[in-house]
């Protein structure tokens, strides 16, 4: 059985158009127009097929394909339609169009299920708001701590919920048992170059990184540029800088699996003639598994600690948001495996760098993702691109695979 790879296309080029930019991505921050537009182009298509349509209290939006049984547990599959500002065409939406099209190929077939079928588009993947909401809310993962402080600031926050039509008490009540989820499939574009450097057509996902976020303020005195000496100065840049450089250096020489990011630096006052008196480091790091993950902490504080002192400077640090690392199911894993088999395509194992939905689902029920090339690895930009071959060999391994797992549950039942 293969997925309609026509039918795919034609929904990819349509929901396209949605946020289209002039330089060939997509604009779709979480609740802006675009991203609502979007969101209700999925729910016409999918009740104009006679699906059924969900949407919870996190804004999770949903086509559903209902088993006979109404107590069966429900296997998701799915991925998310936001974008990062002035993002590319393929991230997350070629996932929840793939999860769509494997609930119309099956209810083409006429193929009786033994658990109700999820097709879901996750609120806020990338973090406009808060990275990964959708999921985090439906896992029960989601703290009303997390959203003191939330990585697109609170004011926005609360905003973007009620343009949604949403609250924040809300949120909490989106929460499903793990006794009522199967499992969760996601297909998703790499990001990266590892896929095609392998010649590889699928990437088996072992595990998703841990990602911390934080501001560290390096702390000085403001003076006046032209008249305090150089080497009288308590310039808040230098530690900033300093520091930047500093961690770019200790991640490549001890912790070759990780990755660090300093995204932007804010500057207090800001004018020419002002040596800084403070400046907000925006920082970020990834590893892969928790040990590493908590040693890497460890470090780049040490590090920011030592370059302020070094210029003289205080620092404070706030962390703004955190996701553990996360292995996905080894059954999972071969049921993926066994598919791209089944279909003679290429298939790695290979973890994931960037953060995504299936890392929330890994902590309450069996979760597994695979990821198709990209070409020149480029992703949260207009250039990113995967070849229509590569998304239509990701969209029937997910098809297989979720027809593996049915198979196995109703050899279970039996």
């Amino acid at each position: 059985m293969r997925i309609n790879d026509d039918r795919l296309k034609n929904n990819f080029e349509a929901l396209s158009q949605i946020g289209a930019t002039t330089e060939g991505g997509v604009h779709r921050p979480t609740f802006s127009p675009a991203h609502l537009e979007a969101r209700a182009w999925f729910r016409e298509r999918s009740e104009s097929a006679g699906l059924d349509f969900q949407i919870d209290n996190a804004g999770n939006h949903s086509a559903v394909m209902l088993c006979a049984n109404s107590d069966a547990p429900t296997l998701l599959l799915g991925s998310h339609l936001d974008s990062v500002p002035n993002g590319g065409r393929f991230d997350g939406a070629i996932g929840v169009l793939s999860a769509f099209e494997v609930l119309l190929t099956i209810k083409d077939e006429g193929i009786k299920l033994p658990f109700h079928l999820e097709a879901i588009d996750f609120t806020d993947e990338e973090g406009t708001l808060h990275g990964l909401l959708g999921s985090e809310a439906l896992t029960g993962i989601l703290k009303s701590e997390d959203l003191i402080s939330p990585r697109g600031g609170r004011e926005q926050f609360l905003s973007g919920l009620a343009e949604a039509g949403l609250t924040e008490e809300g949120l909490f009540s989106a929460q499903r048992s793990p006794i009522s989820l199967a499992g969760y499939l996601e297909v998703h574009i790499e990001q990266g170059n590892r896929l095609t450097n392998a010649q590889a057509d699928i990437g088996i996902v072992t595990s998703i990184v841990g990602i911390n976020s934080c501001t560290l303020t390096f702390i000085g005195r403001a003076d006046h540029a032209g008249t305090t000496p150089m080497d009288e100065r308590l310039d808040a840049s230098l530690g900033a800088s300093a520091f930047t450089l500093a961690a770019r250096k200790l991640v490549m020489r001890d912790f070759p699996d990780c990755v660090v990011n300093v995204g932007a630096m804010d500057f207090e006052p800001g004018a020419f003639n002002i040596v800084p008196a403070g400046v907000d480091l925006s920082l970020e790091f990834r590893a892969p598994d928790d040990g590493t993950f908590e040693h890497l902490k460890i470090s780049l504080l040490a590090l920011a600690e030592a370059e302020a002192h070094r210029y003289g400077l205080s620092l404070k640090a706030k962390f703004l948001g955190k996701h553990e690392p996360a292995p996905l199911d080894p059954d999972i894993q071969e049921v993926f495996k066994q598919a791209a088999e089944s279909l003679d395509v290429k298939a790695i194992s290979l973890a994931s760098f960037a953060g995504h939905d299936a890392q929330s689902l890994a902590r309450v029920c069996p979760a597994g993702m695979i990821f198709i090339p990209s070409v020149g690895g480029s992703s949260h930009s207009p250039r990113e691109f995967t070849e229509w071959d590569d998304c239509v060999n990701g969209a029937n391994v997910l098809l297989q695979a979720a027809l593996n797992l049915v198979n196995s549950y109703l050899s279970i039942q039996d």
